[in-house]
């Protein structure tokens, strides 16, 4: 009786329902099919001793690589394999909170994967995108990765050049210079999983929260789960934009101006780099 109490008392834990709602809205937007996607939350010790005993350790799991950065510190992300369609109806099998391990070698599990499973499989990119982001955002807490539709078909079609992809999405919609002024990272394709990819990506995240893996998807980061979902939502609206138009016969007659660009930056208080305006 005792454990189906705590089991009530950590499903209605704000985070676990922040990560519920939102993998589950990302599915519906087709944006994580079958097991694409993964999230990982970086959560405060207090909200974590609310809702478990942190003295029982259920086991213990290696990291191929050590983020001695991270230690103690506590995580809830998604597993491996697991359907984000499916987390909201099963999230003790599909989620887990993790405690990096003082020496910064492995991850303790505190709840979740009851199947025996493990963490994300791209848990190095998110871990190492974490430790580069808290150097520039003491407040950052999320990193989200999913294969946003409209983005992916565009790094089919647009030139991979981080100035232009970015320049293209700021013209599509009017927010986008504002939402994400520091524009958008590309990466090169690169094998998914690997600690290879998660050093690439953590690179880019120095300049920019937003992480493009051409044909693959998008990697966010930011303050909290509702923040990235923005993020990205507003980059797959561009994209989708830039799609449509894109396809109408007779091409694009107008975009948003360079110097309208510069008006709008002005007007909303950001600065974005002077690359991005030639």
């Amino acid at each position: 009786m005792t454990q189906d109490i705590k089991q009530q008392d950590v499903l209605d834990a704000p985070f676990m329902k922040e990560m519920m709602n939102t993998t589950y809205d990302m599915w519906k937007l087709g944006w994580d099919e079958l097991n694409g996607g993964n999230i990982s939350y970086l959560l405060k010790e207090e909200e974590v001793r609310s809702y478990f005993d942190l003295n029982q350790v259920k086991r213990t799991i290696s990291l191929d690589f050590p983020v001695i950065e991270l230690a103690n510190q506590y995580f809830l992300v998604t597993g491996s394999g697991k359907f984000f369609r499916k987390i909201i109806e099963n999230p003790e099998e599909c989620l887990a909170v993790l405690r990096v391990t003082s020496d910064g070698e492995s991850v303790e599990l505190l709840w979740g994967l009851s199947d025996g499973g493990r963490p994300t499989s791209e848990l190095a990119s998110h871990f190492m995108s974490h430790i580069v982001r808290l150097k520039h955002d003491p407040n950052h807490r999320v990193i989200m990765h999913t294969h946003a539709t409209n983005l992916i078909a565009m790094t089919f079609t647009h030139e991979l050049d981080e100035v232009q992809f970015t320049r293209t999405l700021w013209q599509m919609c009017t927010e986008c210079l504002v939402v994400f002024p520091e524009g958008v990272g590309i990466l090169p394709w690169m094998v998914p999983g690997t600690s290879e990819i998660g050093k690439a990506t953590a690179e880019k995240m120095n300049e920019f929260r937003l992480a493009i893996w051409p044909h693959h998807g998008i990697f966010g980061a930011g303050e909290s789960i509702d923040q990235v979902f923005g993020l990205i939502e507003t980059v797959e609206k561009a994209a989708k934009v830039y799609n449509l138009v894109n396809a109408h016969p007779d091409g694009v007659k107008q975009v948003i101006t360079d110097q309208q660009l510069i008006d709008l930056a002005e007007a909303f208080h950001v600065n974005p780099p002077k690359k991005y305006f030639s």
